[in-house]
């Protein structure tokens, strides 16, 4: 498959391709509804408020720095979750959490009207037009950069309030990495873009604490097939300034965008040391 010189639009995504062995997916990134269904959300429905806000534009330029490939959703996570298996298994299994097609919000408010909410054909209908269509680009690009470099680094983008009570306890640190307890990426790849935060002591940090990786991460994560796959789940503080207004402001999110790029860039570069030719 030949490199495109526009990006690529779906229905449900628009790739941007590189040719650094690399993959950003930022599938919370979006808040629009489709207006077929968007009148049986609720107002908390509409408001999208638990959307990833702006990773999209937090990730831009660390893609185009890096010359990686980056996939954006087109639409909200409460009309599909793309980062939840199409089965709807639960990824943490005895926490609260949200669903393939999500009918509270993460406070636990309802997102549809009274009887609103979707069917069995609707959830599969969305599944089908929204959520296969992304988890085939994935598939198809790794499987691109893997050609041309032997690996690839597949980086999930994921933001979230500082504190939600109904998912987890306290604050939640500012960098939260994930690998699936070392299933997804070998040691010494995540242990690189841990490294890369050393420089930056203001920021707090765990890995895999409350969130170890998505479906995303878990699922195309292979280590034996030189596929390696690391989540950062960023406490929206970090570059915000506000997380319950969230607005974008490139100035205050500039430091985030530095030691994110720094991460990455270590991630990729480790990749290529482990990778067996």
């Amino acid at each position: 498959m030949e490199l495109s010189p526009q990006p690529i639009k779906h229905a449900s995504y628009t790739l941007v391709q590189g040719m650094l062995p690399l993959l950003i997916s930022v599938p919370h990134s979006s808040h629009e509804l489709p207006p077929e269904v968007i009148g049986n959300y609720s107002d908390v429905g509409r408001s999208s408020k638990d959307s990833d806000w702006f990773t999209d534009l937090l990730y831009e330029s660390i893609a185009a720095d890096l010359r990686g490939s980056m996939i954006i959703p087109r639409y909200s996570r409460y009309l599909i979750d793309l980062n939840r298996p199409a089965n709807d298994e639960a990824l943490y299994p005895g926490q609260v959490s949200t669903g393939l097609c999500p009918t509270l919000s993460f406070d636990g408010e309802p997102l549809y009207r009274l009887n609103a909410e979707p069917d069995g054909a609707e959830r599969t209908r969305r599944t089908s037009i929204y959520w296969a269509p992304y988890h085939q680009a994935i598939v198809d690009e790794m499987e691109r950069l893997k050609k041309i470099h032997g690996y690839v680094v597949l980086w999930e983008g994921h933001s979230i309030k500082s504190e939600v009570p109904r998912l987890f306890q306290g604050s939640l640190p500012d960098f939260n990495l994930g690998s699936n307890i070392g299933r997804a990426c070998p040691s010494a790849v995540i242990q690189s873009a841990w490294n890369a935060l050393t420089t930056r002591p203001q920021w707090t940090r765990i890995l895999d604490g409350r969130f170890k990786g998505g479906y995303i991460t878990r699922q195309y994560g292979i280590p034996d097939q030189s596929q390696y796959a690391i989540q950062l789940e960023l406490s929206q503080t970090v570059y915000l300034r506000d997380e319950h207004q969230p607005s974008w402001d490139l100035d205050f999110a500039q430091p985030a965008i530095e030691a994110i790029k720094a991460m990455v860039s270590a991630a990729v570069d480790e990749a290529k040391k482990v990778t067996v030719r």
